[in-house]
């Protein structure tokens, strides 16, 4: 294939303008987000299976002509392990392309694993051997060397023929449409918006908290999270974790005090202060029955345990049937939210609900049982009353 390298204005609008009319893009990012909230964009790989381009945004201010291709609905947008590329168009245009085809996410439906990994998939379906000595390259440093141009157009240059081969396949398994319900999740904006409120419930350590406390670490995270918005800057880099935690365990009433905790700098005091104090007051405050919870987990019962087994056998049941791994259907944790009656669950959804959570309702509700015959382990439909 040949490859362009576009690292001007008219070059983009000519490249673009051949990419329009194309039935698939193989679309790859390569980004630096080190020392940033938001991911910095440093490169754009495209491929049509027929030329690569590679796209140099940092010398390229007006990157529309691009963009006019990635949101045209007539044009499936290929990628690996979607979700962080997504994410930088989110960040770019406050909205995510449609039109979305992951091929780790065919990966699993097809029987290569759960989230295998680009390489790794590349040499299993087209025995190549991919260069992985520029993982950890700087992108933004220019001018790029050959072999990181190398190495960014193969990431597209198979990601290109991947496509083709999963698309045949899963259509002739009748299983293309099952994909539906993870790309419109993967096109969603709600996706990729920050979370203030809740992104709390991600810090470990939460569950060692309690009413008050739990109410200051929430006020925190929300205030660091927002702060990190605002500034661009790693969460890490306004307050860690184990910062939050240590403030929240055993929170200081004023600034002298709030100086004795490790990790709280002078400087930090200077500029957040006051703020960090009046969030930690604010949980003090808050009432009791207002206190923030986690989300609870209900024990099972010896019985409900023995069910949960149950239903793993046919969760491997329907993984060995259809050449898959268990794990890319169901958790354990997943099966126990089942049994105590929850439904908005990924193996009730999409194809994963085809394959097994369909079989799963039908196992509690009677309609069939697990039988060991001639040396097997069957799922069987329960005779008619």
């Amino acid at each position: 294939m040949q490859v362009h390298f576009i690292d001007t204005q008219d070059r983009l609008k000519e490249i673009c303008q051949k990419f329009s009319q194309s039935e698939f893009l193989a679309v790859d990012t390569e980004f630096v987000r080190q020392a940033t909230y938001y991911p910095i964009l440093a490169l754009i790989q495209i491929c049509d299976g027929q030329q690569i381009a590679i796209i140099d945004p940092v010398t390229i201010d007006d990157l529309g002509p691009l963009m006019t291709i990635f949101y045209d609905d007539t044009i499936t947008k290929v990628l690996h392990s979607a979700r962080q590329d997504l994410e930088i168009f989110y960040s770019l245009n406050q909205s995510v392309p449609n039109a979305i085809f992951d091929t780790q996410v065919a990966a699993a439906l097809l029987g290569y694993g759960e989230q295998i990994g680009y390489a790794s998939l590349v040499k299993q379906l087209l025995n190549v051997e991919l260069d992985k000595s520029q993982t950890r390259t700087d992108w933004l440093k220019r001018p790029l060397t050959d072999k990181q141009l190398t190495y960014a157009a193969d990431d597209v240059r198979h990601l290109a023929k991947l496509y083709p081969m999963q698309k045949k396949k899963l259509e002739q398994q009748g299983r293309l449409s099952w994909l539906e319900n993870d790309f419109r999740f993967l096109s969603s904006e709600a996706t990729y918006s920050p979370s203030p409120e809740t992104i709390w419930l991600k810090i470990r350590g939460a569950n060692r908290l309690k009413k008050q406390k739990l109410a200051i670490l929430k006020n925190l995270t929300s205030w660091r999270e927002y702060q990190a918005i605002k500034r661009n800057l790693p969460r890490r880099r306004v307050l860690s974790d184990d910062s939050l935690i240590e403030l929240a365990s055993n929170p200081p009433k004023n600034l002298s005090e709030l100086g004795e905790f490790n990790g709280i700098s002078n400087k930090f005091i200077q500029y957040n202060g006051d703020e960090v104090i009046a969030a930690i007051q604010q949980g003090l405050n808050t009432d009791s029955k207002d206190c923030p919870q986690l989300p609870t987990v209900e024990k099972l019962t010896q019985d409900e345990e023995a069910l949960a087994d149950c239903l793993m056998a046919v969760i491997h049941l329907s993984a060995h049937d259809n050449h898959i791994s268990p794990n890319c259907l169901c958790t354990r944790k997943e099966l126990n939210a089942l049994i105590k009656g929850k439904r908005d669950l990924n193996i009730l959804s999409g194809w994963r609900n085809e394959l097994a959570g369909k079989h799963l309702l039908k196992f509690l509700s009677g309609e069939s049982h697990l039988s060991f015959l001639t040396g097997q382990l069957k799922l069987t439909e329960a005779l008619p009353v």
